[in-house]
């Protein structure tokens, strides 16, 4: 993965049970990869999944070593952009606290320098 990634997921709503309580709406879990790049106009979508397949998108940025950041309204919002589609404007703010977030977290475990 290219440039700086960060992964956003919202967390199985549960009662401790197998499966929800009666009148309870079960939230499935979603994870967006994001990517930024020096001289990019603005972050792009990476990947997106729900369920097993933002468990797959988790599981691989922990194996990268890619720090990952939870909002659960922000990731459900990123989950209907495209792959490929760059942040609207409206989400830069939000997203730019992110990735302070993410390079401070790269800083700490000396991945980068400065």
């Amino acid at each position: 993965m290219a440039g700086s990634s960060s992964y956003n997921n919202s967390n199985e709503g549960s009662n401790g049970n197998m499966y929800p309580s009666e009148g309870t709406v079960r939230k499935q879990k979603v994870a967006v990869a994001l990517q930024y790049n020096k001289g990019e106009q603005a972050p792009k979508i990476l990947a997106t999944g729900k369920g097993h397949l933002a468990d797959k998108i988790i599981e691989k940025a922990k194996e990268s070593d890619v720090p990952t950041y939870e909002d659960s309204k922000l990731a459900n919002t990123l989950s209907n952009l495209e792959i490929g589609d760059m942040i609207p404007p409206e989400l830069y703010t939000v997203v730019a606290e992110i990735l302070v977030f993410v390079d401070k977290t790269d800083k700490l475990r000396g991945k980068i320098h400065g």
